[in-house]
């Protein structure tokens, strides 16, 4: 398994992962939010490959102005969930923003599905909205002190 930076040439890739999680783990209105993602707002996103195929993919957004990174759009393939491909990709992300003394709160924003999966790298809820993504997708936003500032 192996954690890179995504290429442009990944895009279909992520895209059918994210249709692979749905509707479970996304409502399908969220494919277009990814698709504008992918074409206009990466910033720093990686996939997780194995064999040649990407299994996982997730990104982290900045704001500088308020000394924030925001963990974005994970995904990993439906039948690898539970086998730490998420936990090594956000472990990763994490990582990598260690080394970025501007951030001092990493914030991720999920759903009641998965939220406890974040509890269980360090992050805390902050806060929960009803409805939020779509029907019956809350969002649980999250947050984390980044070790590089304290």
């Amino acid at each position: 398994m192996k954690i890179r930076t995504y290429k442009t040439a990944d895009k279909a890739s992520v895209i059918n992962l994210l249709q692979l999680n749905t509707p479970e783990f996304f409502h399908p209105t969220e494919q277009k939010d990814l698709e504008h993602y992918l074409d206009h707002e990466v910033e720093d996103y990686f996939v997780v490959e194995e064999d040649a195929e990407i299994i996982g993919a997730g990104g982290i957004n900045y704001f500088p102005e308020e000394r924030t990174a925001r963990i974005s759009w994970d995904i990993i393939k439906p039948d690898l969930h539970g086998k730490g491909i998420g936990k090594k990709l956000t472990e990763h992300r994490i990582n990598h923003l260690k080394n970025n003394k501007l951030i001092e709160l990493i914030v991720v924003r999920t759903t009641q599905l998965v939220y406890r999966f974040y509890e269980k790298m360090g992050f805390t809820l902050t806060k929960v909205e009803k409805d939020f993504w779509a029907p019956n997708f809350d969002l649980y936003q999250m947050e984390l002190k980044n070790k590089a500032t304290m």
